[in-house]
């Protein structure tokens, strides 16, 4: 008996030391600029992306998945907090400096957006969490956020090839597990391919226009640029994913998959609409089996999926919550019942600004302002013809007559240049209006969705302490 019982000992002595000796897996996670939810995985007939629907295939493939804000820096700083800007901190797009912390120069340490535009709130990021726990940390292409010190990469790759950035993380984290941003797909930021000096992959006269967008020659050339942009952006898929499985280290790596915020097009980027929140989003984790979802999920979300996964405790509030027990297929898991996002006027230390707040779940999306006279931000891109190659926004200034609805959507966007008169609040049936043409905030048939909507709003604007929003009064 005391034999058995000191070779049992033995036998749990080897399984610990077994289990402490095992590596925790790498994570790769790339993030394409500006891309919304179109993938050939999400239904789309008119592009053909073989890449990231592979991926899909072998992991999760979230289908109703959204940003909590529609815009490059604020979206990437969600994703390394797991907290809504308001709370972060950090609205709007803040300088890109891809250096560490100490190699700023006092010029890029002195710019107003890096000194105004940055995270606040003082619970660790995501990377450095990962440092602090082991991790090799490298980001690619961008890093797009502030201030640089709390996010502790050993190695920022310029735009290189994909194999390069891989090889250069693997080699340099000597054997620690690694964790790797790689943001240099840009093909479906503006500009896209200027497709009247070369050709392009998408056929103007075969693809299919999103709803609110008026079917004219300008706008089918401006969007098929935006499709071969995706298309484009599969192909550097593609490249990172034949890199890693060069790489041998495939089977323990994590794979995180994702578009950072909608198209740079009215009801897109830098707005509340469904089409500026909605992005393809896959996570496959190393033996976890593949499935296709339709819960609910945010950016919020990847942060305390990640940790969940590593095993590794948070002690700071969070605003996501893990999707791991989705991904494993638990029979009690469950997406959120509501979706919610932003979007602020305010920029650098100014403190006036047009508030837009969403709030959707799996039928309705609800849209709410406040201080509509004060100053509202307008990416370049959204209506510049140079550098940014936007069609669309002079087309529909031009064509007004022709198609007001879709007028009165470009007013909304840019009220102050175009006269617009934005509506405190909005409401949309997603199921039957997915292009958000029929408002139906003044529809009583509708109020019960609204009052729905809203008292979850309220709900989340208390517990959020979201002070700037001022809740308008419902119709």
């Amino acid at each position: 008996m005391r034999f058995i019982f000191a070779l049992l000992l033995s036998s749990f002595g080897i399984l610990v030391s077994s289990f402490a000796a095992t590596p925790r897996p790498n994570i790769l996670f790339i993030l394409t600029e500006d891309q919304g939810a179109h993938m050939s995985a999400l239904g789309r007939t008119d592009i053909r992306t073989p890449n990231m629907d592979a991926l899909a295939a072998s992991g999760a493939l979230f289908r109703r998945a959204y940003v909590a804000y529609p815009v490059c820096s604020a979206s990437k700083a969600c994703i390394m907090t797991g907290l809504h800007s308001h709370t972060n901190g950090l609205v709007n797009n803040t300088n890109n400096y891809l250096k560490r912390a100490e190699k700023l120069t006092d010029a890029e340490k002195n710019s107003p957006p890096y000194l105004h535009t940055r995270i606040r709130s003082t619970a660790p990021t995501l990377v450095e969490v990962l440092v602090q726990y082991g991790y090799h940390a490298a980001v690619s292409g961008k890093l797009h956020v502030a201030p640089n010190e709390r996010f502790p990469y050993h190695d920022f790759f310029p735009k290189v090839p994909a194999k390069q950035a891989l090889n250069g993380t693997i080699k340099r984290a000597s054997g620690k597990p690694w964790f790797l941003m790689h943001n240099t797909i840009t093909s479906t930021h503006r500009p896209y391919v200027d497709s009247e000096k070369q050709p392009i992959s998408a056929d103007p006269a075969k693809v299919t226009l999103p709803p609110h967008l008026p079917d004219t020659p300008v706008i089918r050339r401006d969007w098929a640029e935006y499709l071969d942009g995706v298309q484009k952006a599969d192909q550097a898929v593609g490249e990172m994913l034949d890199a890693l499985r060069a790489s041998g280290q495939e089977s323990n790596t994590i794979i995180l998959f994702m578009g950072d915020h909608g198209p740079a097009y009215p009801h897109g980027k830098m707005t509340p609409y469904h089409f500026g929140l909605h992005i393809p989003l896959v996570v496959r984790l190393p033996g976890a089996k593949p499935l296709v979802s339709d819960a609910l999920v945010s950016e919020l979300d990847l942060l305390p999926t990640l940790l969940d996964v590593l095993g590794i405790a948070y002690d700071a509030p969070l605003h996501g919550r893990s999707l791991k027990p989705l991904i494993e297929g638990k029979s009690d898991a469950k997406g959120h019942d509501f979706i919610f996002a932003e979007v602020s006027g305010r920029s650098l230390n100014q403190t006036r600004g047009m508030e837009e707040r969403s709030v959707l779940d799996a039928t309705h999306q609800l849209i709410l302002r406040c201080k509509l006279d004060e100053p509202k931000v307008i990416n370049a891109d959204l209506r510049d013809r140079k550098p940014w190659i936007n069609r669309v926004y002079g087309e529909l200034v031009r064509r007004r007559a022709d198609f007001p609805d879709a007028y009165r959507m470009l007013q909304t966007m840019d009220p102050h240049a175009l006269d617009g008169h934005p509506p405190l609040i909005e409401l949309y049936d997603l199921q039957n209006d997915p292009g958000e043409l029929h408002d139906l905030a003044n529809d009583p048939a509708a109020h019960p969705h609204l009052e729905r909507l809203l008292a979850a709003f309220k709900k989340w604007h208390a517990d959020t302490g979201d002070s700037t929003m001022l809740i308008p009064p419902a119709p």
